[in-house]
């Protein structure tokens, strides 16, 4: 395990993790052998970071890199932290729509400049977003929902002059759906001639006639934003390390520094934080959580997340594809003891894709432990006897909790469940090109919209393995026509107590018929020291921009 020595016991310990730290910020900062508090201009985290796979926002679309790059990455427009669903200028300073509901005009605010210097211009927002859809990573469905294509994307968002930006969508969709999406992490504007620079060759293909790579190699492991930080260093399962931007034109971020710290182990973070060599524990399991937050040295801050835990089946594998094998694993499920021993305090049993506190979510909860049911569900299907099968799971808490959980109680019904430890980026990876038998995982919105969830839940436009969208539906291979046009009619939908009830039916027959098992939604909690103030937990990201230490 490669992460920064976290335990001191003696004086050569604190010398050796003074001098860790010293090398982790790259010589900038230097803690004392006796004084095990961090620096005062810098705010240090722990939490589980084996999730992060790019620093690109066109290929970027796990939890830990949202929160990255929410904080180093400027957009047109974004969310209020405090509310996510109210949207505030960012690079643009104004925008509106045409009468045809088509047609979107942005107008970026003047003197902007990237970190680099460089100025911010319409054309570097054109760029992005035209860039986006030509690499095709994973999160490119949020923007080609609007009928952008390679072929078509130049003509369809393009800058008019240095200050105005339009964007066309192929059909007339609630305004406010199309602002929401551009606020997602697919939404960052880079820098247009910093990617320039680092921009390699490739041979131009049929499926794409681009001769460069946009310099997403580059971006991969470095920076090109305008946010109120820049990413200074990324070193996959040891640190992320984030310094103020100093061209930022906003309000300047009252810390000089933030270090995100691999740290898997609830433990571990205890240990640290009673140590003073961090300042947020991010991933504390309940009876951490609970025994370190009566410690008058620390509060916590929290906030119910937008993030959906759950376990979805392959349909490719035949004997999961049965309808009565989706629903029997549903009933197979200790939600009660699930809730009261390995969520406790930082999750609540939720059995929807959409988040409580969206437009068309349900607290409805029909799932509970079941065996018998179960049994009779798997007879009907021929399967008396059981079956063996695997389940890929994240090696971090309260994941690996819930997975031997559920292979206890599978096994009530003569299911013999293999668990398969990753990291974050091995069990992504193996779910994304649909090798899994059994994935256990989590989602987090893209934005605060509850078409977000509905389309990556129940959509599935082309079921074929190059496929431009390639949703959670695609991904365990659930074939569902009739559902997908139910999703993408209600997103259509202009009155919102109609669109509403359109989700909570499609919800209905999600529970009643696909292969996901939704387990809980995420109430985030980290545990603070008091020397520590404004770190923000919001719905649907978190915010180190207002952040002071005393």
């Amino acid at each position: 395990m490669n992460f920064i020595p976290s335990i001191r016991k003696t004086n050569l310990g604190k010398l050796t993790m003074a001098l860790a730290f010293s090398t982790a910020l790259t010589g900038s900062v230097l803690l004392s052998a006796a004084n095990a508090a961090t620096p005062a201009d810098t705010l240090v985290i722990a939490m589980a970071t084996d999730d992060v796979i790019s620093l690109d926002p066109a290929e970027s679309f796990e939890i830990t890199t949202a929160e990255i790059l929410a904080n180093s990455y400027g957009r047109l427009l974004r969310t209020d932290y405090k509310d996510p669903s109210k949207l505030v200028a960012d690079i643009a300073e104004s925008w509106d729509v045409s009468e045809d509901g088509k047609t979107f005009t942005f107008k970026i605010r003047k003197g902007q400049k990237f970190a680099s210097g460089n100025p911010i211009t319409a054309h570097d927002a054109a760029y992005s977003l035209q860039r986006a859809v030509k690499l095709d990573q994973s999160p490119v469905f949020i923007l080609s929902q609007f009928g952008l294509t390679k072929d078509n994307v130049d003509e369809k968002v393009f800058a008019k002059d240095d200050d105005t930006l339009i964007f066309t969508s192929e059909k007339a969709f609630a305004p406010s759906f199309v602002y929401n999406c551009l606020t997602a992490t697919v939404g960052s504007v880079v820098d247009s001639k910093l990617l320039k620079e680092h921009a390699k060759p490739v041979t131009p293909t049929a499926d794409s006639k681009a001769d460069n790579d946009f310099g997403h190699e580059w971006l991969k492991r470095n920076y090109a934003g305008s946010g109120a930080f820049e990413i200074k260093d990324w070193r996959p399962n040891e640190i992320i390390m984030m310094e103020r931007n100093e061209n930022y034109d906003g309000e300047k971020p009252p810390l000089k520094r933030i270090i995100y710290r691999y740290v898997k182990e609830s433990a571990s973070q205890r240990i640290m934080l009673d140590a003073g060599d961090i300042d947020i524990a991010r991933n504390l399991e309940p009876g951490d959580l609970e025994a370190i937050s009566k410690d008058g040295r620390f509060h916590t801050a929290s906030a119910p997340k937008g993030t959906i835990y759950y376990f979805s089946l392959n349909q490719q594998h035949d004997t999961l594809s049965k309808p009565e094998v989706r629903q029997a694993v549903k009933y197979l499920v200790d939600y009660d003891a699930i809730q009261s021993t390995l969520i406790k305090g930082i999750g609540t049993i939720h059995q929807n894709f959409l988040p409580a506190g969206m437009l068309g979510s349900t607290d409805e909860n029909p799932f509970s432990l079941n065996v018998e049911k179960a049994k009779e569900l798997l007879e009907k299907a021929g399967l008396k006897d059981g079956f063996t099968i695997t389940m890929d799971v994240r090696n971090t808490q309260p994941v690996t909790g819930i997975a031997e959980s559920i292979q206890q109680t599978f096994a009530k019904a003569n299911i013999k469940l293999e668990i398969i430890p990753g990291d974050g980026k091995q069990t992504l990876t193996k779910y994304r090109a649909r090798k899994h038998d059994i994935y256990i995982g989590q989602w987090g919105i893209d934005y605060w919209d509850p078409h977000t969830n509905a389309d990556t839940f129940v959509t599935n436009l082309d079921n074929s393995d190059n496929a431009v969208s390639k949703t959670s539906a695609w991904r365990n291979s659930w074939e569902i026509p009739e559902l997908t046009q139910k999703t993408l009619a209600a997103v259509m939908e202009k009155d919102a107590d109609k669109r509403a009830q359109e989700y909570l039916n499609i919800q209905k027959e999600f529970r009643d018929t696909s292969p996901f098992t939704m387990l809980y939604q995420l109430n985030e909690v980290a545990v603070v020291s008091n020397k520590v103030k404004d770190f923000i937990i919001s719905p649907d990201t978190n915010y180190v921009l207002k952040a002071s230490k005393e």
